[in-house]
């Protein structure tokens, strides 16, 4: 063991003022100014008051053998108790159990943490799964943000540049010819091959990056809920908001205990800071490189801060891996919640279409808020965070995820507001993007499901955002039209969530998740459908988007109205009410729904001309069968006929 972490585990039974500012001091050379500033000296601190409402509201756990519900309190005093980082930690049983912070110094630091296998021998201190805490110390001393006053605590936030959403041009796949992954990758626009010679050269680069650094950050963590087809992933970074993101949203080690003997099965080397200047000659679309190697085990990530790059990433690869186990699972772009009979559901979607805001459901427990999978057992969450949007974000209309911000969230691109003697997060000032975002680990939302794991769905729920204006708030779908729009995957591109995407745009992402699916869609369309026969979960068509006219021109639904609508589903009042097919979608689309404007229901009710909507649907179905032109004839089951007549 190093010296410095030797003192830390001693100092653990100092008292937390005391031995940070001891440890502080080492580290400086001597220098406590830095402490009396941060750590809350009788002079004056550094970091904007707390000013804001406490959280008084007491909650209930469904079943507490099941999962916990958790009161939050971030303006009460931290208390000082047995960690092995000095640090002090806040009262909080749940916050406070994620310990494995470890610190390695000197010339063997690297070997200890494990990433001198990776060639990465150069840094002398690495920061290793630090404590939510200690992340915040050092964020903060690094200078790596700001931090906010928003209303339930302090939370720090951080500026991604001009890169404010995923680089999807800028992914690429080693084509290692005669491989496994050569065999079963789908390459393409989505999987774009590279070479192997291009990756030794971009791994080189991002290794002897990090040899020139003095310090970075190594973070080990899971991803998986269930144990049998979990996976050990570990991220090496070079700031501490990126450990921070990590940690928020990966499946955390409660001690340093779960880790030993960690051998990760992939690593990602972020070496954001830098870029490809030789991405021609490499036969890249830019400076950005985000290129992974199956084989190898490792990614590396170059020229874009965006946090989203390291956790969509991983979800990439889980959708290689998991069709390929024994026997196959799906992997899902959705949300996910249970109810308190044990009722599942999932929420397919594109970002910005809703999944996270109606999966957080105060009603139900919180499985998890965009990836998960569908095995033998149930579905399950592949992460230990959530990561949502924050554009016109309030309390009264997103109750869970306002209140999810606080001590250890982490905002991402969202404007403040000067206000004196402190930063106020505006989450409806979209100047810099619309795709504002905060991470915060799952346990800020206080219905939230502790094993992360449930039973097979009864509802499956598909997420549109239509721009047309001509999609019903929602319809029920039969079993063979529920493969259709899945393997279709209709929504529009969000404003922000896409380098490039300025405003709404029609789009087609097979399996609501194309960017990220390393296989053909039909692969996991006939695992979705061997899933929905042998548990017969129903299916719905569910639409956030415009309504009374296209985008421009329309209004947006309201939150209130696509939550009821669910609501109906889940709580099984949709059954009470009676159909109507419609004439060119053949779904069909409910009387009457409690709470929601029966017009609505019908969009063409809606619309000042009935004949402009009849133009828009035709307009419509007619890009729904060009799409589908491309998935006729494959796989076990041909599709087409279950789509719109034109």
């Amino acid at each position: 063991l190093s010296s410095s972490r030797i003192f830390l585990r001693t100092a653990t039974g100092i008292g937390g003022k005391t031995a940070l500012k001891a440890f502080i001091a080492r580290s400086s050379g001597g220098s406590t100014s830095y402490y009396n500033s941060l750590a809350g000296s009788s002079s004056s601190s550094s970091l904007p008051a707390v000013v804001g409402k406490k959280s008084t509201k007491k909650y209930q756990a469904f079943y507490p053998t099941n999962h916990h519900v958790q009161h939050h309190d971030q303006q009460a005093t931290a208390t000082q108790r047995r960690y092995k980082s000095a640090l002090p930690i806040t009262e909080d049983p749940i916050r406070g159990g994620y310990d494995s912070s470890d610190i390695y110094s000197g010339p063997t630091a690297c070997e200890t943490a494990g990433i001198s296998k990776l060639g990465i021998t150069g840094p002398t201190t690495i920061y290793k799964n630090q404590t939510f805490e200690e992340l915040f110390q050092h964020e903060v001393k690094n200078d790596e943000g700001k931090v906010a006053s928003a209303e339930y605590g302090v939370t720090f936030t951080v500026d991604t540049g001009k890169f404010t959403g995923r680089s999807p041009g800028d992914k690429w796949l080693v084509k290692n010819i005669g491989s496994e992954s050569d065999a079963n990758i789908d390459w393409g626009k989505v999987n774009q091959p590279t070479t192997p010679e291009v990756f030794d050269e971009l791994y080189e680069k991002a290794v002897n990056y990090f040899n020139t650094k003095e310090k970075c950050y190594v973070f080990d963590g899971f991803c998986g809920a269930n144990p049998k087809s979990q996976r050990k992933i570990r991220f090496v970074h070079e700031m501490a908001w990126q450990q921070h993101f990590v940690t928020n949203m990966f499946i955390r080690a409660n001690s340093s205990s779960e880790l030993e003997g960690f051998e990760p099965d992939f690593t990602v080397i972020n070496a954001c800071s830098q870029v490809d200047e030789d991405w021609e000659k490499h036969g890249l679309n830019s400076e950005v490189a985000v290129v992974f190697n199956v084989e190898k085990k490792c990614a590396v990530i170059f020229g874009t801060w965006y946090g989203g790059e390291n956790k969509k990433g991983i979800f990439s690869l889980m959708n290689y891996w998991l069709p390929m186990e024994d026997p196959p699972q799906l992997p899902m772009h959705c949300s996910a919640n249970v109810g308190k009979d044990g009722d599942s559901a999932l929420f397919f979607g594109l970002s910005g279409t809703g999944k996270t805001t109606l999966s957080a459901d105060p009603h139900r427990a919180l499985i998890g808020d965009d990836e998960h999978g569908w095995d033998e057992d149930g579905v399950f969450n592949f992460e230990g965070g959530c990561y949502a949007k924050t554009i016109n974000l309030s309390e009264k209309t997103e109750p869970d995820i306002y209140r999810a911000i606080h001590k250890d969230a982490m905002l991402e691109n969202v404007a403040l507001k000067d206000e004196g003697d402190k930063f106020v997060p505006d989450y409806f000032d979209t100047s810099k993007t619309e795709n504002g975002r905060v991470s915060y680990p799952i346990f800020h939302i206080d219905n939230y499901h502790e094993p992360q794991m449930a039973g097979h769905p009864n509802n499956i729920i598909f997420l549109s955002c239509d721009a047309f204006g001509v999609l019903p708030p929602i319809a029920k779908l039969t079993p063979e039209q529920a493969m259709y729009h899945f393997i279709s995957g209709y929504t529009a591109k969000v404003a922000g969530t896409e380098r490039g995407i300025t405003e709404p745009s029609a789009t087609f992402s097979a399996c609501f998740g194309a960017a990220f699916l390393t296989h053909h869609p039909t692969r996991y369309a006939e695992l979705l459908k061997e899933k929905l026969e042998k548990h017969n979960a129903k299916a719905w068509i569910v639409n956030s988007g415009w309504s009374g006219g296209p985008y421009g021109v329309g209004e947006r639904m309201s939150i209130s109205t696509t939550r009821n609508c669910v609501n109906a589903i889940l709580d099984g009042t949709i059954g009470d009410t009676t159909w109507e097919k419609d004439r060119v979608f053949g779904w069909e689309i409910p009387a009457s729904i409690p709470d929601v404007d029966p017009d609505v229901l019908h969009p063409r009710n809606t619309w000042p001309d009935p004949k402009e909507y009849g133009e828009a649907e035709k307009k419509l179905a007619e890009m729904y069968v060009a799409n589908f032109e491309k998935y006729a004839g494959k796989g076990d089951t041909d599709y087409t006929q279950y789509g719109p007549k034109v």
